[in-house]
């Protein structure tokens, strides 16, 4: 029945899927049916569910406590989170803002998102660029895929199961905002994770060594759609997305007083102006060049423009001025002009049928990046030099027999 249910075109995808449970004994080897391992049903059941003494959900602690207000825990996970992001984008302007914690400036080193500089400071790298441009929920996938990596890979730096490491996180997705949890049934893994995921503002807790924690809207919203960070604390520049109007004379307006959201826009806007609520600044050749030595691209760019369009904008259709896009493009493609390949130059044919002879037989190989007949002369591949020494050889070698 179940393989009745299957396209002909997708037969070869559900036997390697098939396939695959059955090495993991997550099916049972039965040939006439279908069914799960008995164990594996009965732990999914549990953690589908909540059942059992695993506490897949959390245990919430209990007591008569007041529960802790999310309001409090917004503010929280906001400060911690551009905490970070503030440090990532202070770097690249050669400033050093107070920095976060130095579990964090560990995992950004390792990651690739920061390196160290000259002067033993921190300073932003290409992909950490790229990264400030992500959305918020892209950023924090972004680091707790890094932070799986660095248990993957846990050594004398740090030792770190894997499999707790992940499990860890589902949960804490699957948590409810503003209850408190207890600690008593969590791994010795998972409990080291606690220090790491309150620098992040993933978690609050009252003390260091609290038993209890209580997720904040980092951690509930994972798995969800919903925004992983709420309005600004104190900020009348509205929600993280929907703020910027941009004209077709490349004037730019950005309806902000959020520090980080205007030191974004500097990675690749020359900002003029700033009034209480209002930034305004152009995008032009030299902000846009700086942006790409950098190593943010113009889709990046443009994505940015338009993930953050104000209302107002939106009506538009396109979104965004197609001049405006365009030119962000060609100012790109300036860039791009020269491109590096190395290789070998073969110059100095004695004949014109020997420099013809040997150019066709290379490509043939399709190696040859580049030819100049009249002087006699072409530029191949590193990978084909092998091949095309050994056939001049061979064709000397028989000249000369």
């Amino acid at each position: 029945m179940m393989a009745a249910w299957v396209y002909r075109e997708g037969k070869k995808l559900y036997d390697e899927a098939i396939s695959t449970l059955l090495r993991l004994h997550i099916l049972q080897n039965l040939s006439q049916k279908l069914a799960l391992n008995n164990t594996f049903k009965t732990s999914l059941r549990q953690a589908i569910t909540g059942g059992g003494t695993s506490g897949s959900f959390g245990v919430p602690a209990n007591d008569k406590r007041p529960p802790t207000e999310v309001e409090f825990l917004d503010s929280f996970a906001l400060e911690r989170w551009e905490t970070i992001l503030h440090f990532m984008v202070s770097s690249g302007t050669g400033q050093q803002p107070s920095p976060p914690s130095q579990g964090v400036l560990f995992l950004l080193q390792r990651s690739g998102l920061m390196t160290k500089s000259h002067s033993s400071f921190l300073k932003i790298t290409s992909a950490g660029f790229q990264f400030l441009l992500q959305s918020p929920h892209d950023q924090l996938w972004e680091l707790l895929l890094q932070y799986l990596r660095l248990a993957e890979t846990s050594s004398k730096e740090r030792v770190m199961d894997l499999v707790e490491v992940l499990g860890f996180i589902f949960m804490l997705s699957t948590m409810e905002l503003g209850k408190e949890y207890s600690t008593e049934n969590l791994s010795s893994t998972q409990k080291a994770m606690l220090e790491d995921l309150r620098d992040y503002g993933l978690i609050w807790q009252r003390t260091n060594s609290s038993r209890r924690f209580s997720p904040t809207r980092l951690s509930t919203t994972l798995t969800s759609s919903a925004p992983p960070l709420p309005v600004s604390a104190g900020s009348s520049s509205g929600p993280q997305e929907g703020f910027i109007v941009l004209e077709t004379n490349y004037r730019l307006y950005a309806y902000t007083d959020n520090a980080l959201q205007i030191a974004v826009l500097n990675l690749f806007v020359s900002l003029k102006y700033r009034f209480p609520n209002l930034v305004v600044g152009s995008i032009t050749r030299d902000s846009v060049k700086n942006a790409l030595m950098n190593g943010i691209s113009a889709d990046q760019i443009i994505n940015y423009l338009m993930t953050h369009a104000h209302a107002q904008m939106r009506k538009n259709n396109p979104l965004l001025p197609v001049t405006v896009q365009d030119q962000i493009r060609l100012w790109e493609l300036e860039r791009n002009r020269l491109k590096s390949r190395p290789g070998y130059l073969y110059t100095m044919f004695a004949t014109q049928a020997d420099y013809e002879f040997v150019l066709d037989y290379a490509k043939k190989l399709d190696i040859v990046l580049w030819e100049d007949p009249v002087k006699r002369c072409f530029f191949g591949t590193m990978d084909g030099h092998a091949n095309i020494k050994e056939f001049i050889e061979r064709r000397t070698a028989g000249g000369a027999a």
